[in-house]
């Protein structure tokens, strides 16, 4: 029987933040040899993730970073509870997925799977590692990005909203209070036309049956209903919205006031 000593267990514990008993088990397990160990660690992190994979990962931690150009993304790195989303190596490793992100140029959550996280360990691998460590259930629950002349990145509210906004130049202290106005203010869409035909039409319907219940003429509901849906797209697209920091003025005045033609072309916003 190997000798494991309380060092052989440190060392294992620091590479794979395993706890110490489960670092010293998997050591006896393996009689002494380290990468035989860590094989039983992820094995173990393997049984655990499917005993909870149907649970609800519903906490966790959005992350926004940008490339300080033309590129940002965001990650939401979900969890079961929110004591593991306020644990400092949790929020580390989800900042160290944005940075992985963010250098892969991929797409979708399921693409980043499949990335490598480190030397012989895909990002799926090392969360399936992380869930026996952790003895939650941990995924990349959503994945956004935003390319754009320059785009600026925000996350509010101790990780729960992270948005990204693309401009059409350079203006960082603009681009940070326009993200900074999408999680706040939690937009549907860029502008009037990019707002949906089913939201349109919903709208436009809600309106004249708002209508119809105040009394107003039947002739009268088709007009109401469109003014009522100016009224949407002025409180629920980005641009056309008040700007938070000045109501005197929609975020497209704003923008325009800080650079003649500056504009927003994109934005994207992850919450919990």
């Amino acid at each position: 029987m190997a000798n494991i000593t309380a060092a052989d267990v440190n060392k294992l514990r620091k590479q794979t933040g395993a706890g110490m008993m489960d670092c010293k088990k998997a050591l006896v397990e393996a009689e002494g040899d380290f990468e035989a160990a860590i094989d039983i660690l992820r094995k173990k992190g393997q049984k655990v993730a499917a005993k909870r994979a149907d649970r609800d990962a519903v906490e966790g931690a959005v992350i926004a970073k940008t490339n300080g150009a033309d590129k940002g993304v965001i990650v939401k790195l979900s969890c079961e509870t929110d004591f593991v989303a306020k644990n400092d190596d949790f929020v580390a490793l989800a900042h160290k997925l944005a940075d992985i992100a963010l250098a892969s140029g991929v797409q979708t959550a399921e693409e980043f799977s499949a990335v490598e996280f480190e030397a012989g360990l895909t990002v799926a691998a090392k969360l399936q590692e992380q869930t026996g460590v952790i003895g939650e259930k941990l995924e990349v629950a959503e994945l956004a990005t935003v390319n754009a002349a320059y785009v600026a990145s925000y996350i509010h509210m101790g990780n729960k909203i992270g948005t990204l906004v693309g401009l059409t130049a350079e203006a960082e202290e603009a681009g940070k209070d326009v993200a900074m106005q999408a999680a706040a203010m939690n937009p549907v869409a860029l502008n009037r036309d990019s707002v949906s035909e089913d939201i349109i039409a919903r709208e436009l319907e809600v309106g004249k049956e708002l209508a119809r219940q105040e009394g107003k003429p039947e002739e009268m509901l088709d007009k109401i209903a469109a003014g009522r849906l100016n009224k949407f797209f002025k409180e629920n697209t980005l641009v056309d919205q008040d700007f938070i920091k000045d109501s005197k003025m929609s975020v497209a005045k704003y923008l325009t006031s800080v650079q003649a033609g500056l504009e927003v072309v994109d934005f994207k916003r992850v919450s919990l």
